[in-house]
């Protein structure tokens, strides 16, 4: 099983995000705050990490630059719908493989995931 951690504070989004990737081989984690994010990265095997810039408490920069500081380089895809604004920040973590902008093409979505996870594609 691989496990897949997505943090969005909005709970359709998780949801709809959990349906796409839903798969015998993975396993779906959800957070909805950056503090939760790091916690759950803290304590399960997590392999791929799908997060959204805007988020209670501690935001997905704020989220990366923990990880960077703890020298945990998790494969990430990062979310956000001001992505004109954001790009030169994520520029500077080497383990955020891709960024999505929201609202994002759910086909988009789940084949960059399958690209990050090694994973083939299903009939």
């Amino acid at each position: 099983m691989k496990h897949i951690l997505v943090v969005d504070d909005e709970h359709g989004i998780r949801l709809l995000i959990q349906e796409i990737l839903k798969a015998d081989t993975l396993t779906i984690h959800t957070a909805e705050t950056g503090k939760q994010a790091i916690d759950m990265i803290l304590e399960l095997p997590i392999e791929l990490l799908i997060i959204d810039y805007k988020l209670p408490i501690m935001d997905g920069i704020e989220v990366l630059h923990i990880l960077k500081d703890k020298k945990i380089n998790l494969p990430t895809i990062f979310m956000t719908g001001l992505i004109e604004s954001i790009e030169g920040e994520v520029e500077q973590f080497d383990f955020v493989k891709a960024v999505i902008s929201k609202p994002f093409d759910v086909k988009e979505l789940y084949t960059t995931v399958l690209s990050i996870m090694k994973l083939p594609c299903p009939k």
